[in-house]
């Protein structure tokens, strides 16, 4: 009895390694670093707020200080009278940027569907590159700076205006990254290959937090021009040298080839994809195959409808408010907590990343193998609540402590990565959008604006809770957020539980 092609397996790697060529490297090592880049000058503030804080709040190191003159001069960058107030100021910013930036990704994911995707990226990067120049280079030659100092010109509103702006065009970086990613990585090795570069944006943590650290003693506005200058210079290289798709250097897109031999028959077919559907249906190209005319990009609201895409930006909200307020929050915690000093805080808190990139790799390879995401989603989730109840009762130990960490990344970080990267592409490559092959990028914003949505409520929720219940109820709070991500996408789990059931029996009746 022969085996439907559909029950077919092949190894993940089989088809991956067969088209693999060094475009695919390059666009590989181009999308990665560039969104590395943009997560690095987000980290640059998160390193920089305490001299910040320094810079806004009146100077009592001498007596002389109130006799400087003119008084307006040595004045006029000092915003608030304490510190906390400045400190409750950069967190509100946080919190717009957070906004804004989850609008900007709805946006984003529309126009990345519509115009060409390196013009979008590079425009992103290098316009927010300005704007942080003119945020954090007061006194550099910079001409934003520049000016802005000449005119001494402190003001939080103006600040705030700046965030929302910064917000708005950071966001182009993440659709349109993961769309040219799924333009040119089919199903086969989705997984692991999706998995290993979603590490970019931990990777731009690090980077961001090595570029700041080596200028910070020369000024925050150095560490601001050093990243803002390598990322203008990345959009700039983006723009010259990103390859959008397979058909920008005549290799065939993604399916085209599939009828010449059975054993490529289901490496490019979405996970996503409606079983029912015929096979001579199930292939199609992310970017357009008919030769003469170019497909139409799905709408906002058909995206929204699409199987999947609802539950899953549900979950990706309840997920990345843990992610991203462990981003924010734990080297505070451990400071706080423990008594330990910020560096050395800052330094162990690398480890959670460590074990998020460790286990976007491994569970998207695991999902590779058997061909479904939700249920390895389901059972990292539940390790994590675990994990999180565990690392709630850390000891005061920095080794144990980063064993737990990286365990707790390893169970939160890696299930984010894969919603955010493997999932976002099959969801934009269902069946369903075969007469709209422009999607990837629409429903990439939608479910990691979603998530971003949940990440900023979130900072206030963990803030309110840490202040008037303590740091165990925020762990609670996290583990009821991470069952809640498990319950949006229990009808997926169900459904692909089921399907592998159905393969299973079908290869032991063909056997």
């Amino acid at each position: 009895m022969a085996v439907p092609g559909s029950l077919r397996r092949q190894p993940a790697s089989r088809g991956l390694v067969s088209h693999c060529t060094h475009h695919h490297i390059v666009v590989f090592l181009l999308t990665f670093f560039s969104y590395s880049l943009l997560h690095a000058s987000r980290k640059t503030f998160s390193n920089v707020k305490v001299s910040i804080s320094n810079q806004w709040t009146p100077s009592c190191l001498n007596s002389t200080a109130p006799e400087l003159r003119p008084y307006e001069l040595w004045n006029s960058s000092h915003l608030f009278a304490s510190a906390e107030e400045a400190t409750l100021f950069l967190g509100t910013l946080d919190t717009i940027f957070l906004f804004s930036y989850a609008v900007g990704l709805f946006v984003s994911g529309i126009v990345g569907d519509r115009v060409n995707l390196r013009w979008v990226l590079s425009f992103g990067m290098c316009s927010s590159a300005l704007v942080k120049s003119w945020r954090g280079s007061a006194m550099t030659v910079f001409s934003f700076g520049t000016l802005t100092e000449w005119l001494h010109f402190y003001n939080k509103w103006f600040y705030c205006c700046l965030w929302v702006v910064n917000g708005l065009l950071q966001s182009t970086g993440w659709p349109c990254v993961v769309a040219v990613m799924g333009n040119w990585f089919g199903k086969a090795g989705r997984g692991f290959v999706f998995g290993l570069w979603s590490a970019c944006a931990s990777v731009g943590n690090i980077l961001g937090a090595f570029l700041a650290s080596c200028v910070l003693k020369y000024g925050y506005e150095y560490a601001f021009l050093v990243t803002a200058s390598v990322q203008f210079a990345g959009g700039v290289i983006v723009f010259f040298g990103l390859l959008t798709s397979l058909k920008e250097v005549g290799l065939p897109e993604l399916g085209a080839d599939e009828d010449e031999a059975n054993v490529e028959e289901d490496a490019n077919r979405p996970l996503m994809g409606n079983d029912d559907v015929d096979d001579d249906d199930q292939n199609y190209s992310i970017q357009a195959t008919d030769n003469d005319n170019q497909p139409k990009a799905i709408g906002f609201f058909q995206a929204c409808c699409l199987p999947g895409v609802v539950l899953y930006s549900l979950a990706y909200a309840c997920l990345k408010l843990v992610n991203y307020s462990f981003f924010f929050w734990l080297p505070f915690y451990l400071s706080s907590n423990f008594g330990w000093k910020e560096a050395e805080a800052d330094q162990l808190s690398i480890w959670y990343d460590v074990g998020g990139i460790i286990g976007g790799t491994i569970q998207g390879l695991i999902s590779d193998v058997l061909q479904k995401r939700a249920p390895v989603l389901a059972v990292s989730l539940l390790f994590a609540v675990g994990s999180l109840f565990g690392y709630s009762r850390s000891p005061n130990s920095k080794p144990i402590n980063a064993v737990i960490m990286a365990i707790t990344g390893f169970f939160i970080g890696g299930p984010s990565n894969m919603i955010s990267s493997a999932i976002s592409a099959d969801l934009g490559r269902q069946d369903l959008v075969k007469g709209s092959s422009e999607a990837l990028a629409t429903v990439t914003g939608i479910v990691d604006g979603t998530g971003s949505i949940g990440a900023a409520i979130g900072q206030y929720l963990v803030s309110l809770i840490q202040e008037k219940l303590k740091w165990i109820w925020v762990f609670y709070f996290f583990i009821l957020m991470t069952s809640s991500t498990i319950l949006f996408i229990s009808p997926l789990i169900v459904r692909e539980i089921r399907l592998l059931l159905h393969e299973r029996h079908l290869r032991t009746l063909a056997e």
